[in-house]
């Protein structure tokens, strides 16, 4: 009886449990805005990284009983990669939002490199700042509870991504941002403004010199065919490392691991987390269903290059035209994993790749 009156509704956890995931996942948004959205989700490659590495060689020795099962990989990936620490719903999005507070509260802090809205400069770390890294702390505890409690209802889709979206969608709401903003284009999908360097037109008829009218996500990774093209090799990469290692999420780290050299300020590096998880996702589905390598790599190809234009279609429509960064890997990942769920619990699929449906 005390066990059903001390469990949280919907999220099925015991509230000691809860009451410590809820702490670390303060703080875990919190961190993500001392050290930047981005610099906090490249960390979330290398724990990644590590705990499907560890998992890994568990699954090579394990048949040598050097070490009893499951005690060499305590779970690094899901409790810490995905966790309070570096799970991107809570320390990415805690970083997001606080650069969106930042934005609007803090626009002296722009660096003068800087072209578009403050309010996107996710490789900003604000360091100790307690406004700004309460702000974090409040969207990382969010973040958790919007995917604890998706999880909880059984929602088909990957709800960290989910996650990371919506608390981006209600960062701009809670700092004054429009949802989709003002199109500088000739519709919404144009990027010609940006390629023409066009600035926008201030309230009064003048023009805002200091920022662009269109601002896409990329201005290196936007083009549709280089979109394409960068999805099929990411999507082939993701589905021969799942081939190869039995890990979905190994890609996944590679490509997370890889913008560290975009926060370094290396020119056109692309990301590609959104393509390799796809396309590791893609190969464990073709794999139940055809079985035969080299089919299941080309469709893993095709689920990433699906995934990369998803992406681009949404920083198209949600990205380019408002002042704060709503992330389009994030975006693609929920869409095309949601489709995903949706088919496998229609039986049209054999299997949902790696949600727990």
């Amino acid at each position: 009886m005390n066990g059903l009156v001390l469990q949280v509704p919907i999220l099925g956890m015991e509230f000691e449990a809860f009451a410590v995931l809820l702490i670390a996942a303060l703080a875990g948004g919190a961190f993500g805005a001392a050290l930047g959205a981005l610099p906090s989700f490249v960390f979330t490659g290398f724990v990644v990284f590590l705990g499907e590495g560890l998992l890994i060689l568990e699954g090579a020795i394990g048949g040598l009983d050097v070490v009893p099962s499951g005690e060499l990989a305590t779970g690094v990936t899901g409790t810490i990669g995905f966790g309070p620490v570096t799970g991107p719903h809570i320390a990415f999005a805690g970083g997001v939002a606080a650069t969106a507070y930042a934005g609007r509260k803090y626009p002296e802090m722009e660096p003068n490199d800087w072209d578009y809205h403050f309010g996107k400069d996710i490789l900003y770390a604000f360091g100790t700042k307690p406004d700004i890294l309460a702000v974090g702390a409040v969207f990382g505890a969010l973040g958790m509870l919007i995917t604890r409690g998706m999880d909880g209802v059984g929602f088909p889709t990957d709800n960290i991504a989910l996650s990371v979206v919506a608390t981006a969608f209600l960062a701009r709401l809670a700092f004054g941002y429009p949802i989709v903003g003002r199109v500088g284009g000739s519709s919404i999908l144009d990027m010609s403004p940006f390629e023409r360097e066009e600035t926008r037109v201030a309230a009064d008829g003048g023009t805002e010199s200091d920022r662009l009218a269109t601002e896409p996500w990329l201005p290196h990774q936007y083009e549709w065919a280089g979109v394409t093209a960068i999805g099929i090799v990411g999507g082939l990469l993701g589905g021969f490392i799942w081939l190869e290692t039995g890990s979905i999420f190994l890609g996944y780290a590679i490509s997370a691991m890889s913008l560290l050299f975009l926060n370094l300020g290396v020119e056109k590096i692309p990301v590609t987390h959104h393509i390799t998880l796809l396309g590791s996702t893609g190969a464990v589905i073709a794999a139940a269903a055809i079985g035969s390598e080299p089919i299941v790599l080309l469709v893993a190809g095709a689920f990433g290059a699906i995934s990369a234009l998803i992406g681009e279609l949404s920083q198209r429509v949600f990205y380019s035209h408002s002042g704060t960064h709503v992330d389009p890997p994030a975006m693609a990942i929920a869409a095309f994993m949601f489709v995903l769920g949706v088919l496998y619990l229609a039986g049209l699929l054999p299997n949902a790749g790696y949600l727990g449906l």
